[in-house]
């Protein structure tokens, strides 16, 4: 972040947001988000599209529109040394001062990839706060809450503290309001406390389980409630507590960390709140600082939430603070198909030949990279042009996921000269040195009778710029590490699936790697099989399953002949009669009467098969 506040493109941005909010009928809340955001955690139970999610909900649901979304640059390394030691800033450039932090060894790429997206989403604090105090208007960035990191340390996956940075910030601008930190996180903001404890203008506010450091401060509410606390507990706590600090510390300003790991269902909390009882206490939170005609300037950060149902609260809750209203949030499979019928609804015929709006995103740069091969015919899937299928990935944000690696300008290759495959490819950049991922498929409708599926030839997911670890052990076949998106791009398939009214996705997988990631093999007895193999492979880590696989490790426990990969087609349905055919009582019970005469086992080392 420049030192002058926003950068001119975000500052430009956020101009035209503002003039927007002003006028009537629009969203009452600002978001900032950055793909950037979306860094798998090693070692932590963190969905790393959380953010993702919860934008795409308040977006497809209408609550927040896309001008209203401000994309941040990463924190200034001056903004970091406000609040952070020269000495634990250094020691972050090395794995080895990351561990402490993250609790686990970690190599330099991923140790600097962690602190560059901490970066990043502290860049996003700053340009949330920057436009609640221009706009008065709610401002929650996507990500940060980073409370357990102290000046001089870091813990809890916290390696800089985005708050504390952006106060201090504000400070050193001429910010001499008292601020107020509300954390509700379900763990300690020990790091935040600690970084003010000799600052009476900062309160810090924090109800949680167990206490992580020193309660001492200048300005603190220090509540710790144990494990185990309901919904009653909770909010008779924060009702009875938090209204007095605001009316005591009377804050111009102040930070809310809506952590939802409080959540009954959280992988890592130990609390039992409802999905009420996290929306009674949001809406408490607002209520107490938004009064009419009184509104402090809020800001809002994601802090803690585990697990890949931890995004609903959040949206809940923004939804809430948007539009007014409470909206339930789909499910995670729900919102694919939604996303979906979106995206058919919003492009229509015209949108997938040459007609790109600024909703998307696109810019002029990324159209004019687009470059599709030639051939007798001109559409993927006989549906979408190079472009239209360029904006659907933009869409579900694949590409915005392929520029947070690095890839600033991916250029998309189409080559549709086979008479029935259609190839898509993806480069890193317009001179097409780097491919990172090939797909070829058709639609099919020979295979399943009465059903037509997106049947996958080959796939391909690779990251050059990438070099396998020392000691890491490669999957067979693999030249360069993958892209870490397996879960991006089968999202986009199968919203290709709905976008088609296909029945779903078929594929044959060559080797048991890639068949841990299918739902069903269409004949139960091959099903069968499969999992007996899984089960006399289990402990062991997937590239060593699969290298024992491909070595003939795995051999029948009565005859103790090998037993070979057999490749037959998988399915992931997306209809309910493809679903019924590999899920039904008739394919369970088959499955059943398959899987009972079954028995592998590991063959012992030093052993071979001895079959002539």
């Amino acid at each position: 972040m420049d030192e002058g506040g926003l950068f001119p493109a975000a500052r430009r941005l956020g101009r035209r947001m503002w003039r927007g909010l002003r006028g009537g009928g629009q969203s009452a809340l600002a978001l900032v988000y950055d793909p950037g955001y979306a860094l798998p955690a090693p070692g932590a139970p963190i969905d790393h599209l959380r953010a993702e999610m919860i934008l795409a909900f308040l977006t497809d649901e209408g609550l927040v529109r896309p001008r209203h979304i401000v994309r941040p640059l990463p924190a200034s390394l001056k903004n970091l040394r406000r609040v952070h030691t020269d000495r634990y800033l250094e020691s972050l450039q090395h794995p080895e001062g990351m561990e402490p932090v993250i609790g686990m060894a970690v190599d330099d790429v991923r140790a600097q990839q962690i602190l560059e997206v901490q970066r990043l989403m502290t860049g996003g604090t700053i340009v949330a706060t920057a436009i609640a105090l221009r706009s008065g208007v709610p401002a929650a960035n996507l990500g940060g809450g980073l409370h357990h990191a102290a000046a001089d340390r870091g813990a809890g996956y916290c390696a800089i503290n985005d708050v504390a940075i952006t106060i201090a910030r504000l400070r050193a601008r001429g910010f001499t309001r008292p601020i107020l930190v509300v954390d509700l996180d379900v763990h300690d903001g020990n790091g935040t406390r600690a970084i003010f404890a000799d600052d009476p203008s900062v309160h810090t506010y924090s109800i949680h389980n167990t206490d992580w450091g020193p309660l001492a401060a200048a300005a603190a509410t220090v509540l710790s409630l144990g494990a185990g606390v309901d919904d009653g507990r909770y909010l008779s706590v924060l009702r009875e507590t938090l209204p007095p600090v605001v009316q005591q510390h009377a804050p111009g300003l102040v930070f809310y960390l809506a952590g939802v790991d409080p959540a009954a269902d959280d992988l890592v909390g130990d609390w039992n709140i409802t999905p009420d009882g996290m929306l009674a206490r949001d809406r408490f939170v607002v209520e107490q600082v938004r009064r009419p005609g009184a509104e402090i300037p809020l800001v809002i950060v994601l802090a803690g939430g585990y697990g890949q149902n931890a995004w609903r609260y959040s949206a809940r809750f923004l939804g809430w603070l948007a539009a007014g209203v409470v909206v339930e949030p789909p499910s995670n499979a729900e919102m694919l198909v939604r996303r979906a019928e979106r995206l058919h609804h919003t492009l229509g015929g015209a949108a997938t030949s040459a007609g790109v709006g600024p909703d998307w995103g696109l810019t002029a740069e990324d159209v004019a990279a687009l470059s599709p091969g030639g051939g007798r015919r001109h559409r993927v899937l006989g549906r979408y042009t190079g472009q239209g299928l360029e904006l659907l990935l933009e869409r579900v944000s694949l590409l915005a996921h392929i520029r947070a690696l690095g890839f600033a300008q991916p250029v998309l290759q189409l080559d549709l000269q086979q008479e029935s495959w259609d190839t898509v490819r993806l480069f890193g950049a317009p001179d097409r040195r780097e491919l990172l991922m090939e797909v070829r498929f058709r639609r099919d409708a020979s295979r399943l009778a009465g059903m037509e599926v997106l049947y996958l030839e080959w796939l391909l997911l690779q990251n050059p710029r990438r070099a396998f670890l020392p000691g890491k052990r490669s999957l067979p076949g693999q030249r360069h590490p993958g892209l870490g998106l397996l879960r991006e791009v089968s999202a986009w398939l199968l919203v290709l699936c709905q976008e088609l009214g296909l029945d779903g996705m078929m594929y044959t997988p060559a080797g048991y790697f890639v068949a841990t990631f299918g739902t069903r093999f269409v004949d139960p007895v091959r099903q069968a099989r499969f999992e007996a193999m899984r089960r006399a492979l289990i402990g062991l880590r997937l590239v060593d399953a699969s290298r024992a696989v491909e070595a003939g490790l795995v051999m029948d426990a009565v005859s103790g002949a090998t037993i070979a990969w057999e490749p037959a087609p998988m399915v992931v349905p997306v209809s309910d009669r493809l679903r019924a055919l590999v899920e039904g009582p008739e394919y369970e019970a088959a499955l059943e009467r398959a899987l009972e005469p079954l028995s592998y086992r590991l063959r012992p080392p030093g052993d071979a098969d001895e079959r002539p």
